[in-house]
C-alpha cells in the first residue's frame, strides 16, 4: 500500500527501477525510437514506398503502441495515476456502450477505444522508459530530419500535384498538397496529411530553441541548418498555425528567462541569429515567393474567420465552448466511440467526412456523450495542466527542456484532434517525452 502512495505522488519525478534489468529497459527504449521514426516516416512508405498497403500501415504504429505498454506494465512501470486509470475506465464503457447503445460497429469501436486504451497509457510508459537523456536525443534526431525534411517540402511546395514528390497515399497522383494561397498548395513533407508537416515543425521549434539555450549538447552547424530549415518551413508550409506555434514557444521561453534570467543572453543571440537569417533568405526569390502565398493565405483566412481573435479565440477557446453548448440533446452515451473519426466514417458510410463534428471536443462529446466525453475532456486538461506545473518548476534547477516542451503540449495534448492517427501519434510522442524529461535519469 505504502508503494503505490508513493508511486502516485512521484509519477512525474526521479525514478529508479531496481530490479529490472538493462537490456528489457534498452529494448523498450529501441521500440519507443521505432514508434517516432514510423511517425515521421509511415507516410513516406504509404506515399512512394510501399503504397498497395496504404491502408494498414494508417495504423503500423498500434502494434508498437500495444507492445510497449503490455511490457511496461508487465514489468511494473505504469504509474497508479488517476488520469490513466480514469481514461482506461472511459475507454473501456465508451467500448460497450458504442456497440449496444451506439453506431453498433466493432471495428469502428475498437479504432475509437484503441486511443483511449493504448495510446494514452503509451505516453505514461515513455515517461518512465525514457529519461532527460533519452528525450535530448530524440530532440537531436529530430534536428536532423528537419534539415532535408526542408529541401523535401522546398521541392513539393514549387512542383505540380502530379510530381512524384507530391503523390498521394497509395501512389494517387492527384496530390497530397492542400489548397493553401493562389497556384500553391500547402506540402506534406513525408506524412500523408499536410498537418503532419505542422505537427513536426511544431515538434522541432522547442527542441531548437532549447539547443540554442544549451548549445553544447549538439554540432553547432546542426543547430544552424535546422533553425534556417525552420525559418524556412514557416512560409513554406503556408501553415499559420505553425507562425503560431513557434511564437507561442518563444513566449514560453521568455516566461523561462523571467525565472532564469541568466538565460537571456542566450535567447538574445538566438533571436539575432534568426533575424540575421531571415533577412539574408528574404533576398532569395524562393523565399520571397514562399512568404508571398504566406501572407495571401494569411489575410484571405485572417478575413474569413474575423481577424487574429477569430483564428486565436474561436478557433481554439470557441470551438470548446461551442462542443459544450451542442451537447445539449445527444444521446446520454453519444453515437459511439470512433464514428468522429475520418476511418470510423469511412467503414460507416463509404465516404471519409467528419460524421459528428470537427473540434476534437465536439468529436469527444459526440462520440462518448456529455458525461463521459466531458470528464474526458477534463482529464486531458488537469493532466495538462500536471506536467506544465511541474515543468514550470524544473526551471529554476536548470532544466528547461520540459517547459518549452510543454509550450508545444499545453495546446496539443487537451485540445489535439486525436481522430486523426497523426495528431494522435504527435500527442502520445510528445507527453511522454515531457514526463521523461522530468526525470534526469533512470
Amino acid at each position: 500500500m505504502m508503494h503505490k502512495q508513493q508511486d502516485r505522488i512521484t509519477a512525474f519525478n526521479n525514478e529508479s527501477y531496481d530490479g529490472i534489468s538493462d537490456n528489457k529497459t534498452t529494448f523498450l527504449k529501441k521500440a519507443v525510437w521505432l514508434y517516432f521514426l514510423l511517425l515521421i516516416f509511415e507516410g513516406a512508405l504509404r506515399k512512394w514506398l510501399l503504397p498497395a498497403l496504404d491502408t494498414p500501415l494508417l495504423v503500423v504504429r498500434d502494434p508498437i503502441a500495444l507492445f510497449i505498454v503490455l511490457a511496461s506494465w508487465r514489468l511494473g512501470l505504469l504509474p497508479s495515476t488517476p488520469y490513466l486509470t480514469f481514461t482506461i475506465i472511459i475507454g473501456v464503457i465508451a467500448l460497450f456502450t458504442s456497440l449496444f447503445f451506439g453506431h453498433g460497429n466493432l471495428a469502428v469501436a475498437v479504432f475509437g477505444a484503441r486511443i483511449l486504451l493504448i495510446h494514452f497509457p503509451l505516453m505514461f510508459a515513455i515517461g518512465r522508459i525514457f529519461n532527460l537523456e533519452d528525450v535530448v536525443k530524440i530532440g537531436k534526431a529530430t534536428l536532423y530530419i528537419a534539415i532535408p525534411m526542408t529541401v523535401l517540402v522546398t521541392l513539393q511546395f514549387y512542383s505540380p500535384q502530379s510530381a512524384w514528390v507530391n503523390r498521394g497515399v497509395g501512389g494517387s497522383l492527384q496530390g497530397a498538397g492542400f489548397s493553401g494561397a493562389g497556384e500553391f498548395f500547402r506540402p506534406p513533407g513525408t506524412f500523408s496529411f499536410t498537418n503532419g508537416n505542422t505537427l513536426f515543425y511544431s515538434f522541432a521549434a522547442p527542441f531548437i530553441i532549447y539547443f540554442f539555450l544549451n548549445p553544447e549538447k549538439i554540432n553547432k552547424y546542426i543547430l544552424l541548418a535546422s533553425g534556417v530549415a525552420l525559418i524556412c518551413a514557416v512560409p513554406l508550409s503556408i501553415s499559420r498555425g505553425l507562425l503560431f506555434q513557434v511564437l507561442i514557444s518563444l513566449i514560453f521561453t521568455g516566461v523561462a528567462i523571467g525565472r532564469k534570467p541568466e538565460n537571456l543572453g542566450k535567447i538574445l543571440l538566438f533571436l539575432l541569429v534568426g533575424l540575421i537569417a531571415l533577412v539574408s533568405l528574404s533576398k532569395f526569390s524562393f523565399f520571397q515567393t514562399a512568404t508571398g502565398a504566406f501572407s495571401e493565405r494569411y489575410e484571405i483566412a485572417n478575413e474569413s474567420e474575423g481577424g487574429l481573435n477569430g483564428v486565436l479565440v474561436d478557433r481554439y477557446l470557441g470551438g470548446m465552448v461551442e462542443a459544450i453548448k451542442n451537447s445539449y440533446g445527444l444521446p446520454f452515451f453519444g453515437r459511439g466511440i470512433g464514428m468522429g473519426t475520418n476511418v470510423g466514417s469511412s467503414l460507416l458510410t463509404g465516404e471519409t467526412t467528419f460524421l459528428i463534428a470537427e473540434g476534437e471536443w465536439g468529436r469527444l462529446i459526440g462520440e462518448m456523450g456529455p458525461l463521459l466525453g466531458i470528464f474526458l475532456i477534463a482529464i486531458r486538461v488537469f493532466f495538462s495542466i500536471r506536467i506544465a506545473w511541474a515543468s514550470f518548476k524544473k526551471i529554476a534547477s536548470g532544466n528547461l527542456l520540459p517547459w518549452v516542451l510543454v509550450s508545444f503540449g499545453l495546446l496539443l495534448i487537451p485540445q489535439g484532434q486525436w481522430g486523426q492517427p497523426t495528431s494522435l501519434g504527435f500527442s502520445t510522442l510528445l507527453g511522454g517525452l515531457i514526463i521523461a524529461s522530468l526525470r534526469v535519469s533512470n
